[in-house]
């Protein structure tokens, strides 16, 4: 199947009406029927919040969290949408993917 990945990057610790903003993201994905999506911790990251270290105890809670999902463009495109319905400001890529299972 060709497809979109389709990464969603936030802060470990980041909430959206009291929900973990990556626990919100799955949630509107699978509301939307997306049939799958995972969430990966960060072992260390810097972007325009600066640097963050697993290693730093004081820094618990700042690891990026990638939420990734493999959709087709058009529902990419809703999900998206939904984002910024919910005034999110979140960085994304969005990458073209074949998909498919080994036989």
């Amino acid at each position: 199947m060709n497809a979109v990945c389709l990464q969603v990057f936030v802060s470990e610790a980041s909430r959206h009406h009291g929900k973990l903003t990556y626990e919100w993201l799955l949630d509107a994905a699978q509301e939307l029927g997306v049939s799958g999506g995972s969430a990966f911790r960060a072992l260390a990251g810097f972007g325009r919040h600066g640097r963050h270290d697993a290693g730093f105890f004081e820094l618990a809670g700042e690891l990026p969290v990638v939420v990734e999902f493999f959709v087709d463009a058009a529902m990419a495109d809703q999900l998206l949408k939904r984002i910024a319905e919910a005034d999110l400001k979140l960085f994304y890529a969005r990458l073209p993917a074949e998909t498919g299972v080994t036989l």
